[in-house]
């Protein structure tokens, strides 16, 4: 299998199926010609035509509402937001007619249409392209809400979410599209050396929405985290030498929520890592199911290591990025509860 980047994952995924299924198109602003900002739609336009893969205007609510009719109509239209933070203009036709769709019709209609969205920061972007919003779909009833943390992941979820009947966001962490990031004020060789790049397979494969994967089996604590704070955690947990379970949630929408039942009441202790803003972060939601669910297994409260609420800074963005540091000051408080 040849080893790829999430970028790599993530074409040769929208390659895979654009081969398989002549009713999918792929639009967006510059994922043409230009093969996308980040490079992830790069010689699809050349290999399948410019009626399957096409530029749009900058306007993120026309982009969404054709990919909303053509949904409606019979094709699979996966679209890219170019960077997360440009999605709000697009939130009505995501919130009141792509995830009500199938309701409001009594499923004579449905909404198959695939959302690409870079997220989350580490690459400088400053407080417009950095933000990580998963939190606000999760909300909202009818819409999924994936994010891979990896290569091969990225491909098989991607597959999965475009084959999918029902609205589905894919958020890409940035931070994770070409692997190791060298700038990093503090060791980054140890923070971020722990998968840049993985074997993918080049043919079709799926990875199941809702089924969340153990990355680091332990029995001490268990670590829920997805996207980047995967690599953080795995690097918070090594350095402290806590025997961490890391449970990469994969899918926030639908949770596996068996998968976090079953590891909490295993280790008896829960920390919680996101990049999102704190207040009414998924953690919260997270937080609130473990208590839920695994009250009389927990031997310490739940910790919960996110991004701050401000905006995201840029001269200061490694202070915002939660690090090894701050996840493994969490994981030694709850083994000292």
């Amino acid at each position: 299998m040849p080893a790829m980047n999430m970028i790599q994952a993530v074409n040769s995924a929208m390659d895979t199926m654009l081969a398989r299924n002549p009713d999918i198109v792929i639009f967006g602003e510059d994922v043409g010609y230009f093969g996308g900002v980040f490079r992830a739609t790069e010689g699809l336009q050349r290999k399948y035509g410019l009626e399957r893969t096409f530029d749009t205007p900058i306007a993120e609510a026309g982009i969404l509402g054709v990919a909303v009719g053509m949904g409606a109509y019979g094709l699979r239209p996966v679209v890219e937001i170019q960077f997360a933070d440009y999605i709000y203009p697009a939130l009505d036709q995501l919130v009141s007619e792509a995830a009500r769709l199938r309701y409001r019709s009594a499923g004579e209609f449905i909404s198959p249409l695939t959302v690409r969205v870079p997220c989350g920061g580490g690459i400088f972007g400053g407080q417009t392209h950095s933000q990580s919003p998963e939190g606000i779909f999760t909300h909202v009833c009818g819409l999924k809400t994936v994010i891979p943390s990896n290569p091969y992941d990225a491909k098989g979820l991607l597959i999965s979410a475009i084959e999918d009947d029902d609205p589905v966001l894919f958020f890409e962490p940035k931070r994770l599209y070409n692997g190791p990031f060298d700038g990093h004020p503090e060791r980054p060789a140890t923070i971020w050396a722990n998968h840049p790049r993985g074997e993918v397979p080049e043919d079709y494969y799926a990875i199941p929405l809702g089924k969340a994967a153990i990355v680091r089996p332990g029995r001490d604590v268990t670590v829920l985290a997805y996207g980047t704070m995967v690599h953080v955690a795995e690097a918070a947990a090594a350095e402290t030498g806590i025997d961490a379970e890391i449970l990469d949630l994969r899918t926030l929408l639908p949770l596996d929520i068996d998968a976090v039942v079953a590891s909490v009441s295993k280790t008896g202790r829960c920390v919680i890592v996101h990049e999102a803003t704190r207040t009414s972060g998924f953690g919260a939601e997270l937080a609130a199911l473990v208590q839920e669910h695994c009250f009389y297994h927990l031997e310490a409260p739940i910790q919960r290591v996110t991004g701050w609420d401000t905006p995201y800074p840029y001269s200061l963005e490694w202070h915002y990025f939660p690090g090894p540091g701050r996840v493994g000051d969490a994981l030694r408080k709850v083994m000292e509860a």
